[in-house]
């Protein structure tokens, strides 16, 4: 998988993206990942990529032509299976648009800035905004880094483990269940009993039992009920 990133501040996404999971998939081919500063695709002598909106609304804007230079000189080099712009108002990130992406083979990540960008880009080159929430970031590059996290976390090759990203909660549209470490005793709180049975089935049954009631008690929207 390929992702590339345009970015105002590109600074903001070295030390995400160069750790953990997506530095070792990184290093094995598995993901190649690159940072575009969009400063470098202006024509203005500061390398400016702000200005005001024609609606006088308050608050500066990100301009048109250069994010513009800066996406066409990557589609002109491969086809990308999608252009995502990071904003508050796109479709709220999921788990399973996370699964969907973590097919492609090359993304496109635009990370908004200021109030927003020329109108006209999302008209012509976004595929699919993508908001993390109800709530507004001073830019979309750590919205871009849980993107880019949670997409290749689940590349086959990417964890040492690859069942275990299976198991993750949201997968299911269920929570994770209560997990225990050793000792299997620690100031009188004991792990649960059928968790040192050895009884793999019995155990399965328990995870997804608890894993259920979890999820009912925390999160009952992720229930079909």
């Amino acid at each position: 998988m390929r992702i590339d990133i345009l970015t105002v501040v590109p600074e903001l996404l070295e030390s995400p993206l160069n750790h953990s999971i997506i530095q070792r998939a990184k290093d094995n081919g598995i993901a190649e990942i690159h940072i575009h500063n969009i400063r470098d695709y202006s024509e203005d002598k500061h390398k400016k990529v702000d200005d005001y909106a024609f609606s006088g609304v308050a608050g500066m804007v990100m301009r048109l032509e250069p994010i513009v230079k800066a996406i066409e000189s990557l589609t002109d080099q491969r086809k990308y299976d999608e252009i995502i712009f990071t904003s508050p108002d796109g479709d709220q990130y999921n788990q399973k648009t996370a699964n969907t992406l973590s097919t492609k083979e090359n993304i496109m990540i635009l990370c908004g800035h200021y109030k927003g960008i020329d109108q006209r880009i999302r008209d012509h080159f976004i595929t699919k905004e993508i908001s993390m929430g109800d709530f507004v970031l001073t830019g979309g590059e750590l919205a871009a880094a849980v993107i880019v996290d949670s997409v290749i976390r689940l590349i086959p090759g990417a964890m040492g483990d690859e069942t275990s990203a299976l198991t993750d909660s949201f997968q299911d549209d269920l929570l994770s269940p209560p997990l225990y470490t050793r000792p299997a005793e620690f100031r009188g709180w004991k792990v649960p009993e059928i968790l040192l049975s050895g009884d793999h089935k019995k155990v399965e049954k328990w995870q997804e039992d608890q894993a259920y009631e979890r999820t009912k008690r925390l999160r009952p929207d992720l229930l079909n009920e």
